[in-house]
């Protein structure tokens, strides 16, 4: 059986911003500093341009910045945050700023998060040294990075406070305390520093945060929340409907964005500040070709939805259940330890391609799109549940509407073209790959050149091609004098 996708080409559009590639998740902040944590920055900086890196703990104690001597006065220590922030800045990235965890001696209690690196959850023990030091950072930050430029970050108050990264009881009223007190504390810095939460897991909170916040006028910039694929629908939309783990991200994002649009705040934008399919270590999920339908998927469901929506996380230099002992382990970076692109960073490689324009096209496995010099770039996946086997699928592409002569520059991702996870299995699954089979793994990641189809000037475009369960594909339409151009950079690169 084939499956015909059709676009025209001078069909109906809407305006397409690529939501999903401007914030990237991280480990925590402390991270920031490693070579290979920069290394990897880079080369996702490289295929997608994204702007904003999100990660925990900038008020760790390992980050050093909150001390007090013996009589309770505080200091601060502004070095490693310094370090941090230039270093993401000289990689042209900005923080999104996650104010959290609580400094120890800050803490009203030494109560202790699971997390490998022990992440204090506690109040504070007085709430204005708490004021003072998120005063005194923002502060600093606008001293040393200058207003207008700090005025373009996002200071996000917290991480999962209705989870056990928060210890307040009870939860959401502490939380909302906690809240206030440190959104008025940076608004007292500088009225255009953006401030934002709740920063739930589970999509949890929105409509009472909004509403507890127009009630007490308490500053408010933007919403962030969090999903999972496989988080329950007893969490995140309180029934026992059954949503698949492939539709939960969607659900949540309506739920979100109807809370948003009914409250007394409808144009506050809608953060998503951790997304992604699973929230366990998962080889057959996060490690595999399962993620590139699951992500174009994705982006499909959320168009119009959503601000932005960051992938939860940029690199497996990351350390919450400790330091990783081998390279595929269901970590969620799109770059496995050693600097070696995964499945995922193929899928936003290729996905970042598209245009600005989005056509309507009637299929729930496709999405057709316009680039500024009128190109086109189309994704077609085959979508299974990673515990099922699917079946391969067989698609034909037509394209009507092309005025000029081109050339389909037909671009694959499956288990045998831009996945280095078979390969380390052929290996034997080394723990510790030598660095002769770094190199075998990173040259199995890269994508293979597209195959190309040349179309003549009015004529209609069609290419037949089988999708691999897990797949994804990416077709440009292109005239005949870029597809050579291309494929002159390809032999090069």
């Amino acid at each position: 059986m084939i499956n015909a996708v059709t676009i025209n080409a001078g069909g109906r559009i809407s305006a397409f911003p690529h939501f999903w590639e401007v914030v990237f998740g991280s480990g925590r902040a402390i991270l920031t500093l490693r070579e290979s944590y920069r290394r990897d920055l880079n080369a996702i900086k490289k295929i997608t341009d994204f702007k904003y890196v999100r990660f925990h703990a900038i008020l760790h104690d390992e980050v050093g910045i909150y001390r007090e001597n013996d009589q309770g006065q505080a200091s601060y220590n502004f070095t490693y945050v310094d370090q941090i922030y230039d270093g993401l800045l000289k990689g042209h990235v900005r923080p999104f700023v996650e104010l959290s965890f609580m400094p120890r001696q800050l803490a009203a209690r030494n109560v202790e998060h699971p997390f490998w690196y022990k992440p204090i959850t506690a109040v504070p023990k007085r709430w204005h040294l708490w004021e003072e030091l998120v005063y005194e950072f923002a502060k600093h930050l606008i001293i040393r990075y200058g207003a207008d430029e700090v005025a373009q970050w996002y200071f996000e108050v917290w991480n999962e406070p209705n989870l056990d990264f928060w210890s307040g009881t009870p939860k959401e009223a502490t939380y909302y305390k906690l809240y206030e007190r440190t959104a008025r504390a940076i608004k007292r810095v500088d009225r255009r520093l953006r401030v934002g939460g709740p920063a739930t897991a589970q999509a949890a909170w929105v409509d009472r945060f909004i509403a507890y916040c127009v009630k007490r006028k308490v500053p408010l910039d933007f919403i962030s929340t969090h999903v999972y694929g496989n988080d329950s629908e007893r969490d995140v939309l309180g029934t026992g409907q059954n949503v698949s783990s492939g539709d939960m991200v969607i659900h949540a994002a309506r739920k979100v964005y109807d809370q948003v649009k009914a409250s007394a705040r409808p144009d506050l934008p809608i953060h998503w500040t951790e997304v992604n399919a699973t929230y366990l270590n998962d080889v057959s999920v996060t490690d595999s070709p399962f993620m590139g339908p699951w992500l174009a998927r994705t982006i499909r469901q959320c168009d119009g939805l959503v601000t932005t929506l960051a992938y939860w996380a940029m690199s497996d230099v990351f350390e919450e259940q400790g330091v990783p002992t081998k390279p595929f382990y269901g970590g969620y970076g799109l770059m496995a330890v050693g600097n070696i692109p995964k499945a995922a960073y193929n899928a936003f490689k290729l996905l970042h391609l598209l245009g600005t324009e989005r056509i309507s096209v009637r299929s729930s496995n496709a999405l057709a799109t316009r680039r500024p010099d009128g190109s086109l770039a189309i994704a077609v996946w085959n979508y299974v549940a990673p515990e099922k086997p699917g079946s391969v699928k067989r698609i034909k592409l037509v394209i009507k509407g092309l005025k000029w002569a081109h050339r389909l520059l037909i671009h694959v991702l499956d288990s045998e073209h831009g996945s280095p996870l078979a390969t380390w299995v052929e290996m034997g699954k080394p723990p510790w790959p030598t660095r002769k089979q770094q190199a075998r793994l990173r040259a199995a990641a890269k994508l293979g050149p597209p195959e190309k189809v040349f179309v003549s000037k009015g004529s209609i475009s069609s290419a037949t091609f089988e999708l691999q369960p897990h797949s994804l594909v990416l077709v440009e339409a292109v005239s005949s004098r870029s597809a050579a151009r291309f494929t002159e950079r390809h032999a090069r690169s």
